[in-house]
């Protein structure tokens, strides 16, 4: 993509609003715009690191054996009374009525909708177990809403349910999706400690919270500091053996979210190796039984006829406030840091000057051979000072910067900044699309 065509308007100055680093850069960077209190446009470079974020959540729930659904975003409020939940739930549920005047309501999530799907479609305790997932925009009116995409009223949201014939299967449904979260975030640069977690208006008896530590956080967590150097994901995992060990090496040291928090327990850890924080909540995962599939009749026959009430787990990953979070553990003073997996482009050409011919047929060369490999490409062919651009670039975080000047080029060079460490190099021409190629895999 060509900067001086791209829809990117970038701001010098922070606004007002943004109260938090994430905000500020994502408005700064062009990436999102505000359209009412809490509700955000996405603009086609954040949209791009959202699609990114969506992808690998989606491998990930492929990998580990979930099959993808697409709910409607709006619902029924009798699914909602049939599970108990409708008056319970609280003014964070936008209700509304149709032109019938039936009750309806933008969906704050699904386990009402999927229940039905699955006591619709599945008769059999052989056709368990299932995971059904999807990838959807939630609505949930929040009183306050604030830190942009960290806390607003709409936002995407991967949600997941699965089913089981057991307890058991139900635990280890839960496992699978334990260290599926792990992975998606890894794959993001992000370190996600599972915390022990309350499962609020959800429901439920077992809960963790996936929390990435950072200041700005609204959640107080407190755990055991190993578990911040703690890396399993190393070895290869077989998705069809039992998790339960690897799960458990992740739990065993002390980690909850505060309305979990032991202060006794926490306090027999040796003051050195305690850590109290604050964190940002990625995702959340619930094991709750029957709480939905009771009162919804989610029923099969089991093996020996009878009718056995499902057992039932959902799992959130918020994939819009990703976007934010990964923000926050990375940035610095210039502006956005993007993990490779997740940037908007991999690559940024800046041609320091657009109207020397062979300049800008270098920087053509270049940019028609990244994108031949594969490679995302932003070139910056615009007229502006190169401090502009080196801002402008600094800014919205690409990983690798291709600078393309008079002066280099007149040697065969041109020079490759690594946006993270900052680190800049001189590669001959002709050799910059299959290093860059190399280096991004």
């Amino acid at each position: 993509m060509r900067m001086s065509q791209y829809f990117l308007p970038t701001l010098k100055e922070n606004p007002a609003e943004a109260q938090i680093v994430s905000h500020r850069l994502m408005l700064r960077a062009g990436l999102i715009r505000q359209t009412s209190a809490g509700i955000y446009a996405w603009l086609p470079l954040g949209l791009r690191v959202l699609r990114n974020i969506e992808r690998i959540v989606r491998e990930e729930q492929d990998r580990s054996g979930a099959q993808e659904v697409l709910m409607p975003t709006i619902q029924s409020a009798d699914l909602w009374r049939e599970s108990g939940r409708y008056d319970a739930y609280g003014p964070e549920m936008l209700r509304i009525k149709d032109r019938h005047d039936r009750e309806m309501l933008f969906g704050p999530t699904n386990e009402e909708m999927i229940t039905v799907l699955f006591r619709d479609g599945v008769k059999s305790y052989r056709d368990l177990p299932k995971n059904l997932y999807h990838i959807q925009w939630k609505f949930r009116d929040e009183v306050r809403p604030r830190f942009g995409v960290m806390r607003g009223r709409e936002f995407l949201m991967k949600d997941n349910y699965s089913f089981d014939i057991d307890k058991a299967g139900a635990i280890h449904s839960y496992n699978k999706m334990f260290v599926a979260y792990l992975r998606t975030f890894a794959r993001m640069g992000l370190k996600a400690i599972p915390m022990r977690a309350d499962t609020g208006p959800i429901g439920g008896d077992l809960s963790h919270e996936f929390i990435i530590l950072a200041e700005t956080g609204e959640s107080a967590v407190f755990c055991h500091k190993g578990l911040v150097d703690k890396d399993i994901l190393g070895r290869t995992i077989d998705y069809g053996a039992d998790l339960q060990p690897i799960v458990t090496e992740w739990t065993s040291l002390y980690a909850a979210t505060d309305e979990m928090h032991d202060t006794e327990a926490f306090e027999k850890i040796p003051e050195s190796e305690r850590l109290a924080a604050r964190g940002i909540e990625v995702g959340h995962i619930f094991y709750f039984g029957t709480k939905y599939s009771k009162p919804m009749n989610a029923v099969v026959a089991g093996p020996n006829g009878e009718q056995v009430t499902v057992e039932m787990g959902s799992y959130g990953i918020g994939v819009s406030r990703l976007v934010g979070a990964i923000i926050e553990a990375s940035h610095d003073d210039g502006g956005i840091v993007w993990p490779e997996s997740v940037a908007p482009f991999k690559v940024a050409i800046v041609n320091l000057k657009p109207d020397d011919g062979a300049v800008a047929g270098a920087c053509g060369k270049l940019y028609e051979g990244l994108q031949g490999s594969g490679v995302s490409v932003l070139h910056d062919e615009r007229d502006l000072r190169p401090g502009a651009k080196f801002a402008d670039m600094d800014l919205i975080g690409i990983p690798w910067q291709v600078i393309v000047g008079p002066k280099g080029l007149g040697a065969g060079k041109v020079e490759v900044k690594n946006r993270r460490t900052g680190a800049r190099e001189e590669l001959a021409l002709d050799d910059v699309v299959g290093e860059l190629s190399r280096r991004l895999g």
